[in-house]
């Protein structure tokens, strides 16, 4: 086992529970009514039974051939924890010795229903019209072992963990008769992390398996030859088997394994139990980093608030109104428009004013290439911005030279030998980066801290959605993920890990394998993939192939932007292509284009952790819990070995939820938004969503005139919801920018053509997936956006006096109205 020392912030205090472990006895009697397998037969019917919170513990009934009412009368036993949610699955099937089993019925129980000491008899309908039916018997006994020490946040239970070290010594030879053949040992501990592990004798090696302590599971192994081609199924094949509930802990044990032709081989066992310290944090709150970070913050708040608003005297740290950043997603658009606001914020000497700074897709590109530099929001702006405006106007074909393909090549083959596991985002996340700046940039999220020491930039926050994977396309099921400088986790189970984690491999919330960081260009990738599409797009184009998946995908986000896409094929799809066919070099990247999806795989820091036995009622978990399965625990992110991460734009394109996060109480949120159709149609839809999930969003409501024409900047509260942020909410609209090139100054004749800013959505050179502008487009996009701030410098203002009132009403404000 790796056993690093991550760096682990103090906070996130676990909640320890002490608590015994029962059995339950599951006597499985009868069936009745079973439908006939076929015209001549009846079915011949068995049943599995098995508990997810026990791993690795499956039982099977023997099989009762041509019946329609099988009697087992069978007992099987779990040792269960009863702080956890135990669901039992039986399924029954149908015995088939020509093709595979066919699973006729299922059946998912709670088993809390089952009280200590007290035999519960269950008939279960195995069907809606309610005919077939099974019988099962219930018993809970509670066991006299010593007490399990569970780590719980109410909605996740970290259980204790063994770990089983195994040296394999071999004192004989290690080859059988034949000279080319070698031994061989496969060794099992069904429901550990490793499962599964083989070995080749030679004169020493050592594996090792990580397992529930509390659960009766077996050391199994299997001895056998193989040749060069792989294993000999005449050969020798020898097995053994080690109870490990036998092994005392902390104490060797030898094992002769039995091979009598290949004497001397040896297994050397020693059981201890894994730390208690756990490396996935289980806490809602804040972290310690982040608290120290806002103390930091307000004082820098405090004093643009007294500057920008004319206070006579200092703000009290818990005076200081907590102010938002909400930028939602639009590729280069969102990328070149967040520039603009923040330049308009910084020209008002409001930039100072805003502690939180959360983004998705096209806006990260913005704040992961800012935070790269610890005092940005200290300096000009211009500097970023001329790089923006230099790598965006480029032609992007470089992108994909032979070079470049080849260094992507060695990249994907340096992160493959790591231990990531490769998609096609991560290929999508080089091209982004090439694009974006022209070169590798060595940055990685942890790094960000560094912007953060001394209080001097907001905290950025960047999100992502889990999917599952075959469910992609309805996304019934989502849960959102947070990624900043401190921490990266769920909100929905209040779990999390250090930035420099994301991509290592956990089990039951230790640290079972530490794989480097990834640079943040890989995060990048996650946060935008959607945008990936039109390099996609390109290579199926290219190829003539895919035509039905290619437009699968397309429909997925047909409702980002009421544009009508090129038809496949045609030639201004080739135009617009951001990729040309070229070496064959690039044709062999083909077949890794083409056959990865849109999604990336990461690996699951909530695997092996269970679920609380009363995670539905707890607050924190049912205000992320928006869809059926969230009340079924066997179909959570636990249960998953890999993460599936798309971005957010392919449910709602806002960054909201960091806005909620509890200890994040926001006074002020400043909603940046770079639709180009419907301006007000991602904060209907996020007030939607969080009035369904109770979450304290103010009402959003529009007159006639704001929806026939937006103004800059439009202002939303609700009164009757005091726990609801002001929201002031700045669509892209060319309103007044038309005839004025800065605030209450009005355009020459001569400078009319800069104000005419294209922004229809049939003929805007800002189209969704354009990543080419010309200079003069980039020039007026940014201006647009940071006139349309400096605009609204009134309305930011009173906002902030608004949410300082909030705060503390007794401060005087110059000009305020009693």
């Amino acid at each position: 086992m790796e056993r690093p020392s991550p760096r682990e912030p103090p906070g996130h205090p676990h909640q320890g529970e002490a608590s015994a472990c029962c059995r339950l006895t599951v006597r499985v009697l009868e069936a009745r009514n079973l439908p006939q397998a076929d015209l001549l037969s009846e079915a011949d019917p068995y049943v599995i039974i098995q508990l997810p919170t026990a791993p690795g513990t499956k039982f099977k009934t023997k099989t009762v051939t041509n019946s329609s009412h099988p009697v087992w009368n069978e007992t099987f036993s779990f040792r269960i924890q009863r702080q956890v949610k135990n669901v039992l699955e039986l399924s029954i099937y149908d015995e088939d010795s020509v093709t595979e089993d066919d699973a006729c019925f299922r059946v998912l129980y709670d088993v809390s229903e089952v009280l200590p000491g007290k035999l519960l008899r269950k008939t279960f309908s195995l069907s809606p019209q309610g005919q077939e039916e099974l019988d099962v018997e219930f018993l809970i006994e509670e066991m006299s072992d010593h007490p399990e020490n569970l780590i719980t946040n109410q909605v996740l239970v970290a259980r204790e963990l063994s770990c089983l070290d195994v040296h394999l010594d071999s004192t004989g030879s290690t080859t059988t008769d034949s000279d080319q053949d070698k031994l061989e040992l496969e060794l099992v501990v069904k429901g550990s992390y490793e499962d599964t592990q083989t070995s080749v004798l030679g004169p020493a090696s050592a594996l090792c398996f990580h397992y529930l302590a509390a659960q009766g599971t077996e050391l199994s192994g299997c001895l056998r030859s193989v040749t060069g081609n792989g294993w000999n199924p005449e050969s020798l094949e020898e097995h053994l088997t080690v109870p490990l509930k036998s092994l005392a802990m902390g104490e060797e044990v030898t094992i002769d394994v039995p091979a009598p032709r290949a004497p001397g081989v040896r297994l050397q066992l020693k059981a201890e139990a894994c730390p208690e310290k756990l490396a996935v944090h289980l806490g809602f709150d804040l972290s310690a980093e982040e608290k120290a970070f806002l103390r930091r913050r307000k004082q820098v708040v405090a004093k643009a608030l007294k500057q920008a608003l004319q206070l006579e005297g200092d703000l009290q740290e818990d005076e200081v109104p907590v102010v938002g950043i909400m930028a939602i997603g639009g590729g280069a658009r969102a990328m070149t428009s967040l520039y603009g606001h923040l330049l308009g914020l910084q020209k008002l000497g409001l930039l100072d004013c805003v502690t939180y700074f959360s983004g998705i897709s096209g806006s990260t590109w913005t704040m992961a290439h800012l935070y790269g530099d610890p005092q940005w929001s200290q300096r000009d702006l211009e500097g970023p911005i001329r790089h923006a405006r230099e790598h965006l106007t480029k032609n992007k074909l470089d992108a994909f030279s032979p070079e470049r393909l080849r260094s992507y090549q060695r990249e994907l083959e340096l992160r493959a030998e790591q231990g990531h596991p490769l998609t096609f985002v991560d290929l999508w996340a080089l091209v982004l980066e090439s694009m974006l700046h022209g070169q590798v940039m060595d940055q990685k999220l942890s790094g960000q801290r560094a912007a953060l020491e001394q209080g001097q930039n907001p905290l950025p926050l960047y999100l992502s959605l889990n999917v599952k994977e075959n469910n992609l396309e309805t996304l019934d099921f989502k849960e959102w993920v947070e990624f900043s400088p401190y921490e990266v986790g769920f909100l929905k189970y209040g779990a999390y890990i250090p930035p420099e984690l994301f991509g290592s491999e956990f089990f039951m919330g230790r640290l079972m394998r530490r794989l480097p960081e990834s640079r943040i260009c890989f995060l990048e990738g996650i946060w935008s993939n959607i945008f990936s599409l039109n390099l996609l797009d390109a290579w199926y184009d290219l190829t003539s192939s895919g035509e039905t998946c290619k437009q699968h995908i397309k429909d997925r986000i047909r409702n980002m932007e009421k544009e009508a896409p090129a038809s496949p094929g045609t030639a201004s799809c080739l135009e617009a292509s951001w990729l040309q066919p070229g070496t064959a070099l690039a044709q062999a990247f083909k077949g890794f284009l083409t056959g990865r999806p849109l999604h990336q795989h990461s690996p699951n820091f909530l695997l092996g952790l269970q679920l609380h036995q009363d995670y539905c009622g707890q607050k924190h978990f049912s205000t992320w819990a928006d869809c059926q399965l969230d009340a079924t625990a066997s179909q959570l992110t636990p249960q998953e070995r890999q993460l599936c991460l798309v971005d957010t734009g392919y449910f709602i394109n806002s960054s909201f939820p960091s806005m909620f996060r509890p200890g994040r109480r926001l006074d002020l949120i400043l909603s940046f938004d770079y639709s180009l159709s419907s301006p007000f149609e991602v904060l209907q839809q996020t007030e939607l969503y969080c009035r369904a999930q109770g979450l304290p969003f103010p009402r959003v409501e529009l007159s006639p005139q704001d929806l026939r024409q937006p103004k800059e900047c439009h202002r939303f509260s609700d009164l009757a919801c005091p726990e609801a942020p002001v929201l002031l909410h700045f669509p892209l609209v060319n309103a007044s920018f038309q005839e004025h090139s800065a605030p209450g100054v009005r355009r020459s004749p001569a400078e009319l053509q800069a104000g005419q800013v294209d922004l229809d959505v049939a003929t805007s050179p800002y189209s969704l997936f354009n990543m080419t502008y010309t200079e003069e487009d980039f020039d007026r996009l940014l201006s647009l956006s940071d006139y349309n701030v400096r605009n609204s410098q009134a309305a930011i203002l009173q906002a902030l006096r608004s949410s300082l009132r909030r705060q503390a009403p007794e401060v005087m404000l110059p000009g305020a109205q009693t």
